[in-house]
């Protein structure tokens, strides 16, 4: 199971993507959890993370928590602002699972 972790200010706006994520994830036959946080949240979920993905409003976390994600061997990156804007589930989902092919 691929576990996915959305991080974002208070862990409510990524909770549609979430919604969102899970369906494509469902259709598509994919076996992934997918979890909404806050900032303040991600030390609860370090070990239960495979990929971490930050929302746009919060890329100034970005170096933050790569420091931690590159020592636990977590791919890290912000999702694209247009696949979150338009809450698309599926695009980000292929996105979260390429981060982790070949690792």
């Amino acid at each position: 199971m691929l576990r996915i972790t959305l991080v974002c200010s208070a862990g409510m706006s990524t909770s549609l993507l979430v919604t969102k994520m899970n369906a494509a994830a469902q259709k598509s036959g994919v076996d992934a959890k997918i979890n909404a946080v806050a900032e303040v949240e991600m030390k609860d979920y370090w070990d239960s993370t495979d990929v971490l993905l930050l929302g746009p409003q919060v890329r100034f976390l970005l170096n933050k928590l790569k420091v931690e994600a590159d020592r636990r061997h977590i791919p890290i990156e912000v999702i694209n602002s247009i696949d979150y804007g338009t809450m698309n589930g599926e695009k980000v989902l292929s996105h979260a699972l390429s981060m982790v092919k070949g690792r």
